[in-house]
């Protein structure tokens, strides 16, 4: 007997053995039949989906969940523009604190929309003898005022009290970590936003860092979330390289570094388990610190690396040859160099062909470094929503001849390159079906066509979020189609993507998102 049979729907199963199918049957979490091999037999439950569309549920390749869950309920500064107005937000944050000396987090900031940096001594008005720390909405920058700066180390850069890259990290380390509780509750606030996206299962982009870390015992939090039944969908948790240390292995095993025990992508099961190693090459195109061979457009600098070439090389070669997936972060294209480079020195000292190394963002790729990134077999891991969101001002800082190869798609499936979607959820919107919908039309919220020559099809777009999310988290043998065997993980969509306007794609409604073949309400 089935645990449920869901009928009456278009399933488009993103698999190419039975593409479409109206009935789906589940047992135990799993499907097991389509069609024909379920419509006779009894059922516990029976669903009528009366017409409605399923897909896999959708997989999201590179979030941050608990970043994410903090930022709903941080003070924000976003869609503020002028500098008198976000002072004001920071002095409503500072009056609600308790006393002198405690710390003040303020999301949501954003130099472009005020024209300039906030200063140190702007913050220091309204500071009232708290230490301010705002976090730039790309994640790679922060701006503090005097008491934080008074308590850094001797010799970390900043300008006017804005830290960028490993000098803001360094103002992180000041702050006292949150605790799992509370990180706890943020990862399920986070959950429970993407399940409403059609989300089912994801990738945590780096836990335990100098850069994006919350605690140095963080995935602690995530299997409290999980015993908390605080974790509704599938997480793969990448951990940040700086985590990795000197070990002495067995000479035989050729591991240089790793992390405590030996603990490598692979370790967990089905719903929280240990992904990719997260290696930051470089910054972002928001703050202007994504590393480029030349200079952005107007600004007299290229960006900047995390590292000297040569330790972050020997990072991702050490992550290599301990048996981690790689997970190297890279923007511009000069960050690709880097990382393409050390992965292929990686591989030529310990072949391992199914590794999957990916590079995550690829967010400007020369023409040049599409073959090598074939020759090589990394994926693509690219966030189409940052240029639905930003585009215009990406495309401005790169330029004519830069702005077709930001964020591309066509021209990575062209070269054999695997094309994989994701959001880097908070830092642009989350919503795949959003994102589906770039990827086809290639215009930003603007209606500005960027690259419209790297348009993929609906089809190949669905698959960047479902097929191809699976293979690069390793996952395609339980999840990423509706194939009998995988997880009874969907999501139940109001219309059709086939069949509607482009322009409506990421308007399509929810219905409802299963996970194990229960749907998976959010709380409130």
């Amino acid at each position: 007997m089935l645990c449920t049979r869901l009928t009456n729907a278009r399933f488009l199963t993103m698999d190419p053995g039975r593409p479409v199918a109206h009935d789906l049957g589940i047992w135990r979490g799993r499907i097991v039949g389509l069609d024909e091999a379920v419509t006779s037999l009894p059922a516990r439950e029976i669903v009528d989906l009366q017409g409605a569309t399923v897909l896999p549920g959708f997989i999201d390749a590179h979030v941050h969940l608990a970043w994410t869950g903090f930022k709903q309920t941080t003070p924000s500064l976003a869609g503020l523009t002028r500098v008198d107005d976000v002072l004001a937000v920071v002095a409503e944050a500072v009056a609600r604190t308790r006393a002198p000396g405690d710390w003040v987090s303020v999301v949501g900031y954003d130099q472009r929309a005020l024209g300039r940096h906030l200063t140190a001594a702007d913050l220091d008005k309204v500071s009232d003898g708290r230490r301010l720390y705002l976090l730039h909405d790309s994640g790679h920058g922060c701006v503090v005022n005097t008491a934080v700066l008074d308590l850094l180390p001797a010799g970390i850069p900043h300008e006017n009290g804005f830290l960028a890259e490993q000098a803001m990290g360094a103002a992180r380390a000041l702050r006292p970590p949150h605790s799992q509780e509370d990180l706890a509750e943020a990862i399920g606030r986070a959950a429970r936003t993407c399940l409403a996206e059609g989300v089912t299962a994801c990738a945590e982009a780096g836990i335990g860092g100098t850069l994006f870390g919350h605690s140095p015992v963080e995935l602690g939090a995530y299997q409290l979330a999980r015993d908390e039944d605080l974790l509704p969908l599938r997480v793969q948790l990448m951990v940040s390289a700086d985590r990795l240390r000197p070990v002495a292995a067995q000479e035989t095993d050729g591991i240089p570094r790793a992390l405590d025990l030996g603990l490598r992508t692979g370790f967990g099961d089905d719903r929280l388990s240990v992904g990719a190693l997260k290696v930051w090459t470089d910054g972002g195109m928001m703050a202007r610190t994504a590393a480029l061979t030349s200079p952005y457009e107007g600004l007299d600098h290229a960006g900047q690396l995390q590292d000297d070439p040569e330790v972050l090389t020997n990072l991702i070669v050490d992550g290599h040859l301990a048996g981690w997936q790689l997970a190297v972060h890279a923007i511009g294209d000069r960050a690709a160099d880097i990382a393409l480079d050390a992965i292929e020195r990686a591989q030529r000292m310990r072949p391992r062909p199914e590794a999957r190394h990916r590079i995550e963002h690829a967010g400007l790729i020369r023409p040049d470094q599409l073959p090598r990134m074939a020759r090589l077999g990394v994926s693509a891991v690219v966030q189409p929503g940052f240029l639905r969101c930003f585009g215009d001002d990406y495309a401005s800082i790169m330029g004519e001849l830069r702005a077709p190869w930001m964020y591309r798609g066509k021209a990575f499936l062209d070269h054999g390159i695997p094309l994989v979607g994701s959001s880097d959820r908070p830092v642009a919107d989350g919503s795949p079906l959003r994102a589906v919908q770039f990827m086809v039309e290639r215009a930003s919220v603007s209606g500005r066509r960027i690259g419209p020559e790297e348009a993929v099809t609906l089809d190949q777009a669905l698959h960047a979020y479902t097929v191809a999310g699976a293979r690069a988290c390793h996952w395609e043998d339980r999840m990423g189609s509706l194939t009998p065997g995988k997880h009874a993980d969907l999501v139940v969509l109001a219309d059709d993507p086939r069949y509607v306007d482009t322009s409506r794609i990421g308007d399509i409604d929810v219905v409802e998102t299963y996970v194990a073949g229960h749907p998976a309400r959010p709380r409130d």
